[in-house]
């Protein structure tokens, strides 16, 4: 890579900012652990619980936080909230970690 090219790749602090911001708020496992869950699809928080396998308020905790940092979005049907991942670029870099970091991904 020449040095034009990588300047270009850090060129704007605000890309490197929010990049940060939402690695920083996807940084926790069981907050990747949701994301994984979650994947394309759109799941109620008692869903998300199964699948990740802890308690609903522990669960709800770092949905609010993923929420927060707009990495989430929701909807609510009557009495259940259903998540899903707001940007299918972050559906995107989950993938990739899977690819890396995951033995069975091979």
């Amino acid at each position: 890579m020449t040095e034009i090219e990588n300047n270009d790749l850090i060129a704007h602090d605000s890309d490197i900012e929010q990049a940060a911001f939402a690695l920083k708020a996807m940084s926790h496992p069981l907050r990747l652990k949701i994301l994984c869950a979650i994947g394309e699809q759109e799941l109620a928080v008692q869903d998300i619980v199964e699948c990740v396998g802890t308690t609903q308020s522990n669960v709800s905790q770092h949905l609010a936080k993923l929420k927060d940092k707009a990495i989430l979005g929701s909807r609510r049907d009557a009495n259940r909230i259903f998540y899903r991942v707001n940007d299918e670029r972050t559906l995107r870099l989950v993938e990739m970690m899977r690819d890396v970091f995951c033995s069975n991904a091979l």
